[in-house]
Parts: structure tokens; C-alpha cells; sequence
């Protein structure tokens, strides 16, 4: 199972950065979401290829005609939050109202009823266990949140599972379908989006791809944009992180396309046996749930 999904989101929504944190700043930087989209929809169109967009409430308010260009092209339409802030910043209460206003800004924008959602930067983490409520209380069903690895954002390594999983809670069932991982000299690797994606070398990530049984992608449309202007203020470590790659991002996922099929996300759900799935379950006691 290899599924095929897209995070829309500006090239400067760059998280854990000051200059890049909230729309008052994303208002200095010039657009290029539309060229950046459009880009990413006529390689999927030359490869007959569908796709799961996950996108913001943002993005779909100021860009409405971006998200119903999407939707017209057949491909599936999630949520990728209201405003692109780190899960574990915010308090719940802060985490549903961003939620619910997301999914009513792209359900408008796109005409079709939102049921999946993946976190900003992966930013689910142990200590958000309300997390899963919330999503079931706004109607998502499936979600692509989970980082089962350490990471900069927090990951979340004691999940219990890469595996697609079902987490119960006291407010309805989420299917979960967590970003795979490949262990290489006894660590977790991710290498299916991203930097990763962008930094790892075209025959290293054919060969890993073709040889997993379950592969969760996960791209930007910032990650095919060499034009884009740098974050001046970025540290070393993450302007490298930030823009290697960028020029040839394009063509390896071309040529990865060729290899295997793809399938978007619901589609995906539609194959998995969750009669037999592991089951994560979220103690009611452990929610921290009325902030």
C-alpha cells in the first residue's frame, strides 16, 4: 500500500520560526502557492495519478479557486488545519476552534464534506491525548498525523505502532495511518516527503519504496519551488533542511511515480482490514481535555 498526499501550504509556513509564525508576518511574503499547486496538478495529470490534498483553512479562504481546482481534478480534499500552528502549543480549546474553522472554510471552498485531517509538522505528541476526541467530535474519521519517530516538532515514538491503526476514544473511533519508517543502524528513518525526500539520493529512495509494503508520502508544494526566496533568519541547520533539493525534488518524483501505484488516502482506508487492526486506546483520564 502506497498512498499519495500533498500538504497545502505557502512556501513560508515554515514552523518553530518567528519571522514565519502567524499571518501578520506571512503578509510580507509574496505568493507563489498557485504556480506551486498548478505545478504539482499537471504531473498528476500526465501520470493519471490521484492524490489526497491536505489543506489549510487559510489557503482555502484566501485561495478558494485553488481548492476547487483540486477537487475538480478528482482528488480527495482533507484538512490541514486552520492556521498552521504546532498542535502541542495549543490548548484544546484552541485546537478545536482552529479545526472547526478550517474544515467549514474548505468544505466552502471545495463543496465536499472533510473527513480526514493531518497535523501541522506532525505535531501530535503524547501530551495532546485530547487530539483524537477532538478530530471525532468534528467528524473526521481518518487522520495522518502521526510521526512515530523523535523529531524536531516532538514526533511521537511510543504510539505503539507505523502501522495503519485504529485509536478508540471516549468520543468515537479515528483510523489513524501514520508516516512509515525504515530502521537503518537500529533508528527509525523517514524518507517518504519532505527533506528527507529532497536530501536522500534518487536510487536509495526507489529502492526503499519498492521494497516497503506501506508507504505514507508527504509533499509540499514548497518542495518542488526553487525560485522561492530564503528565510533570512533561518539557522544553518534548517535553511540546508529547508531548501537542499529543491531543483531536482520534481524529477525524482516523476521517476518514483513510474515505479509504483499510488492510491489516495480514502481509497486506502477502503483496502484495510480494521476488523484485525491494532487498536490504540486513549484513557478517558489521560485527556486533559476542558482547557
Amino acid at each position: 500500500m502506497k498512498i499519495l498526499t500533498f500538504d497545502i501550504e505557502e512556501w513560508f509556513h515554515i514552523l518553530d520560526n518567528g519571522s514565519t509564525k502567524t499571518e501578520k508576518e506571512w503578509a510580507t511574503f509574496p505568493s507563489r502557492i498557485e504556480q506551486n499547486v498548478a505545478r504539482i496538478l499537471d504531473l498528476l495529470e500526465r501520470k493519471n495519478q490521484p492524490a489526497t490534498f491536505f489543506c489549510l483553512g487559510w489557503v482555502a479562504r484566501k485561495y478558494p479557486g485553488i481548492v476547487r481546482k483540486v477537487a475538480d481534478k478528482g482528488h480527495e480534499i482533507g484538512c490541514h488545519s486552520d492556521m498552521h500552528q504546532l498542535v502541542y502549543e495549543l490548548t484544546p480549546g484552541q485546537f478545536k476552534a482552529d479545526l472547526r474553522d478550517a474544515i467549514r472554510a474548505i468544505e466552502d471552498a471545495a463543496g465536499k464534506k472533510i473527513i480526514s485531517y493531518r497535523a501541522p509538522g506532525f505535531s501530535v505528541t503524547a501530551s495532546s491525548p485530547w487530539f483524537f476526541e477532538a478530530l471525532a467530535e468534528q467528524g473526521i474519521e481518518i487522520d495522518s498525523s502521526i510521526f512515530p519517530a523523535p523529531r524536531a516538532h516532538g514526533g511521537y515514538p511510543d504510539f505503539g505502532t507505523t502501522r495503519p491503526a485504529l485509536v478508540r476514544t471516549p468520543g468515537g473511533n479515528i483510523k489513524e495511518l501514520p508516516i512509515n519508517t525504515k530502521t537503518v543502524f537500529g533508528k527509525p528513518i523517514i524518507f517518504s516527503g519532505g527533506g528527507y525526500f529532497r536530501i536522500l539520493p534518487l536510487p536509495l529512495l526507489r529502492r526503499w519504496i519498492r521494497n516497503a509494503d506501506y508507504v505514507m508520502t508527504y509533499f509540499h508544494p514548497r518542495d518542488f519551488d526553487p525560485g522561492q526566496p530564503v528565510i533570512k533568519d533561518l539557522t544553518m541547520i534548517r535553511k540546508f533542511k529547508s531548501y537542499v533539493g529543491l531543483s531536482s525534488a520534481l524529477a525524482k518524483l516523476d521517476v518514483i511515480l513510474d515505479e509504483c501505484r499510488y492510491t489516495d488516502l480514502q481509497t486506502a482506508v477502503a483496502s484495510i482490514d480494521w476488523d484485525n487492526a491494532k487498536v490504540i486506546s486513549i484513557p478517558k483520564d489521560a485527556r486533559n481535555y476542558s482547557a
